[in-house]
């Protein structure tokens, strides 16, 4: 059975939109995962206060049958495949991918929480979903 969960890309480092495409091919490669439709593309001012440069923010709407944290791993993994390195909490990166809804899943666990809890502080995000669920009524 599959479920529906929501990950959000965002990069600032180096040639952002080729960061988001090369995420967004791995992920579409994932075991028992496909990609049912993804958000445009939306520059933004970064997270967190440190001084660093603008995202570019994209969402990605999966019909997904790993559980939560299989799927969180496997986009770990392919953070540090492209060249992911977590130094500094809100830093600069070359790609993050946030695993933001797992269905109606809620969870608290030390290293998921579902729903994301930038849910309720990123507009942007909000927008975004607000796409990837108009896209969902219309294939309805």
């Amino acid at each position: 059975m599959t479920t529906r969960a929501v990950v959000a890309l965002g990069s600032n480092l180096g040639d952002r939109a080729a960061w988001l495409v090369m995420a967004h091919a791995a992920i579409s490669l994932l075991p028992s995962t496909s990609i049912v439709a993804a958000s445009s593309i939306e520059e933004t001012a970064p997270v967190g206060g440190s001084a660093q440069g603008p995202y570019l923010n994209q969402m990605l709407d999966l019909a997904c049958a790993l559980a939560p944290l299989a799927l969180l791993e496997a986009l770990q993994a392919i953070e540090r495949r492209l060249g992911r390195v977590r130094r500094a909490r809100w830093g600069a990166r070359t790609i993050d991918l946030d695993l933001v809804r797992y269905g109606t899943t809620a969870m608290q666990s030390r290293v998921l929480t579902l729903p994301h809890p930038g849910l309720a502080t990123r507009a942007f995000w909000r927008r975004e979903l607000a796409e990837l669920d108009a896209m969902s009524r219309r294939v309805e």
